[in-house]
């Protein structure tokens, strides 16, 4: 219930399955999840063998943000271009590409709140799991993880099933909004980057 209070949480995870899955299909945010769970793993280990002083770092939290809403801007920019372009018919591929499970590795590692969060609240719960040996931090990384996979499992399927009830022009509104969405992000994260740093 707790990591599925986190995976509720909108951001840009969310913006690039609503964006993707009536593209690509309802394995969208499946897949995406896949890369973000590699993503966490990585983080994980790092953490494991001792990077959380590293990301507790003031210098290091800001290149953070700055980095974050970098990418999110050009994401988000690039949302926006592609509007006019934009079709649902025969726009399907029916086999999500390897270059989902990327995204959402890429995606992941660029919020900066992902990754302060690991650094700190994350921090703490990989220490207390630690405590039941392997074990104990396998049960609580499935368990983390399976709530991000029942979630945008369950955004992709009603996204794909509900598809045919949407018209190319809401389509290109419902990007334009997560387009929007992630620009604001990114300069909410540059913002916190640059005033962390004064």
């Amino acid at each position: 219930m707790l990591a599925l209070s986190g995976a509720l949480m909108p951001g840009p995870m969310l913006t690039v399955t609503i964006s993707e899955t009536p593209r690509k299909g309802p394995l969208t945010g499946p897949l995406l999840i896949l890369g973000h769970g590699i993503a966490e793993i990585i983080l994980i280990l790092a953490l494991i063998v001792g990077l959380a002083p590293f990301l507790q770092n003031q210098l290091v939290s800001t290149i953070i943000f700055l980095f974050g809403g970098s990418f999110l801007i050009y994401m988000g920019a690039s949302m926006l271009r592609s509007i006019p372009e934009l079709s649902l018919t025969g726009q399907e591929t029916g086999s999500p590409s390897k270059n989902i499970i990327l995204s959402g590795f890429l995606y992941s590692a660029a919020n900066p709140y992902w990754i302060i969060w690991w650094g700190t609240i994350g921090l703490g719960y990989i220490v207390y799991s630690k405590q039941f040996g392997t074990i104990g931090l396998i049960t609580f990384f499935i368990g983390h993880i399976l709530a991000d996979f029942a979630w945008y499992s369950f955004i992709s399927v009603g996204l794909h099933k509900g598809k045919h009830l949407l018209q190319d022009k809401h389509y290109k509104i419902l990007i334009g909004i997560c387009g929007i969405f992630l620009l604001f992000l990114a300069i909410t994260f540059i913002y916190k980057g640059l005033t962390s740093s004064l």
